[in-house]
């Protein structure tokens, strides 16, 4: 591993007892440690966090009240931060992700300690087609607040950040506007942008798949962040212009 970097990973759950051990394993031999947050879970998936736990495969955080996905995360780069790492390799805890791409995302991190590395999909026949028209509304703003081409997707719950930037930033979302706020404010920031592929699954609920997204709360959510971040480059941009 780059001496420069030292590498956790971070997985955010809730309500994943059928997944969450999976990812876990598929991780662990990549990082030095992984941090679990469980974010409020019910009894099977607080239990399912205490069984990776008791096997040494994970170091627990258990939040008390639900706060969301971002609230989790954050929670785990400040208990990442305090236990001497510098960079977190975050997976979502319900199974969609390949996890078979996990060293490139390693490699990436080593090569650019500076750089925030990112996944963009490859989606298979599974993908709700709902789900991918929200996406496209998504990153047509993403595209307008950070250039075409710099984040090729802001929602993949895949990436590899360095954490002193990660937190730096401040990003301000606690749900599932977090994924979409932190990267763009680590481009604004002028974070290298590293963009790789990602295949994905979407689970059956009998293969364990639960989906957490609200679509009226989380659009409404992903609405109110795009025009916080719209007006903020506008008024941003102004000043520059007016500075110079």
């Amino acid at each position: 591993m780059n001496a420069s970097i030292r590498l956790c990973g971070l997985v955010p759950t809730y309500n994943n007892p059928d997944t969450v051990a999976e990812v876990v394993e598929r991780i662990r031999p990549h990082v030095q440690e992984v941090i679990l947050v469980d974010d409020g879970s019910a009894a099977a998936g607080r239990a399912a966090c205490e069984q990776l736990s008791q096997r040494g495969l994970a170091h627990v955080v258990h939040r008390r009240v639900n706060g969301g996905k971002g609230a989790a995360v954050k929670t785990g780069f400040h208990v990442a931060k305090e236990r001497g790492y510098s960079h977190a390799l975050q997976l979502d805890a319900d199974g969609q992700h390949d996890a078979k791409t996990i060293p490139a995302f390693v490699a990436a991190a080593r090569r650019e300690p500076d750089a925030f590395v990112v996944g963009y999909p490859i989606y298979d026949a599974s993908a709700p087609r709902g789900r991918l028209w929200a996406r496209k509304i998504t990153q047509f703003w993403v595209d307008l607040e950070t250039g075409r081409g710099t984040i090729r997707d802001a929602m993949v719950g895949f990436r590899v950040y360095p954490i002193a930037m990660a937190l730096a930033v401040e990003a301000e979302g606690d749900r599932m506007d977090f994924d979409v706020e932190i990267a763009v404010r680590l481009a604004w920031a002028r974070v290298p942008i590293v963009n790789l592929p990602v295949p994905i699954r979407y689970l059956t609920p009998e293969e364990g798949g639960v989906s957490h997204f609200q679509p009226l709360r989380d659009n409404l959510r992903f609405s109110w962040l795009h025009t916080r971040l719209c007006t903020q480059r506008w008024f941003d941009r102004a000043r520059l212009r007016l500075g110079s």
